[in-house]
């Protein structure tokens, strides 16, 4: 890797109760995030950033713990809110919000505001110079954040990302050069992506 190269790698969280934002990890997520700990083991972190919700934090804990890292919080990486208020058809929504960005619901966000937010997040991990980095997120804002690399990624690749799953992006003088899918919980669900 030359010196304008960065590594970041782009993790979806483990398997949690709940999408509540205090929600903790299942048994089964726990045993997720122990793997994950082995999966990042040989791989050089030089910072993990975080969305503040209590199942994204838990999921790298083993890691930071490894890797003698803070996990630094960052509310532009907490999951994109769709709607204000539970709805019934979420799925439909969250369908036609990947065709409309600007889609907005009632005291949702739409896809480009959480994007943007987004992508703001992972480039000033990248302008800080710090190496490979690590950005644990959700699986909607993954999606877009995918999207903005691959245009190709959308609701049906979304739908088959697993808890956790792993991304690595590499990027070239600040511009994303390629992205892989690098691990994930279940093998039999790809994103065809290049």
């Amino acid at each position: 890797m030359n010196e304008n190269e960065m590594t970041v790698y782009l993790v979806r969280h483990c398997q949690a109760e709940s999408q509540d934002a205090e929600a903790p990890l299942t048994k089964e997520g726990v045993k997720q995030s122990d793997r994950l700990a082995v999966f990042f083991a040989d791989k050089k972190i030089n910072a993990i950033y975080s969305s503040p919700f209590k199942r994204a934090i838990q999921s790298v804990e083993q890691v930071a713990l490894d890797k003698k890292l803070p996990i630094i919080q960052d509310f532009r990486l907490q999951e994109r809110r769709l709607s204000g208020k539970p709805i019934d058809d979420w799925k439909e929504k969250l369908a036609a919000s990947f065709d409309d960005p600007l889609l907005t619901l009632d005291g949702g966000e739409s896809s480009k505001e959480a994007a943007k937010r987004g992508w703001e997040a992972l480039e000033e991990s990248v302008e800080k110079r710090e190496g490979a980095v690590m950005l644990v997120t959700h699986g909607n804002l993954l999606a877009l954040l995918l999207r903005k690399i691959d245009e190709r990624f959308g609701f049906a690749e979304w739908e088959q990302l697993s808890n956790p799953d792993v991304f690595k992006l590499t990027l070239s003088s600040g511009i994303a050069t390629s992205v892989q899918r690098v691990w994930q919980a279940d093998a039999n669900k790809a994103p065809h992506l290049t």
